[in-house]
């Protein structure tokens, strides 16, 4: 599924990456402890979180993940999205709670990082 899908599917918001939404996304992964992330997420993953720390782009870096998405409507800090751009990290706000971001994304063909449905 195409980056663009889920802005859609997700009604966010794109702080950064508008240039990347035809990114292929294939499995997801969400938390707030970043060490959860860093043990599976990689390539064509896209990373659902609501801690707006820089700690979050930080780790989308190290794990190699597609994007970026901040739930619950939380806006981060302009050191993060400085951050995001200058590693050309995409980056999306959904209104939605994480449970129900997921939800709409596994309903839709996103796969967990199991690649299980």
């Amino acid at each position: 599924m195409k980056l663009s899908e889920i802005v859609d599917i997700l009604e966010a918001n794109v702080l950064v990456g508008n240039d990347q939404l035809d990114k292929e996304i294939t499995r997801g992964g969400a938390a707030d402890l970043m060490s959860d992330i860093l043990a599976g997420l990689s390539d064509e993953c896209i990373f659902l979180t609501g801690l707006t720390t820089i700690q979050a782009v930080r780790t989308a870096l190290v794990a190699n993940v597609s994007a970026v998405v901040f739930v619950r409507s939380k806006n981060p800090p302009l050191e993060v999205i400085e951050l995001a751009k200058e590693q050309s990290v995409p980056v999306l706000i959904s209104p939605y709670s994480m449970f129900v971001s997921c939800g709409r994304l596994h309903a839709r063909g996103i796969t967990g990082l199991d690649g299980k449905a």
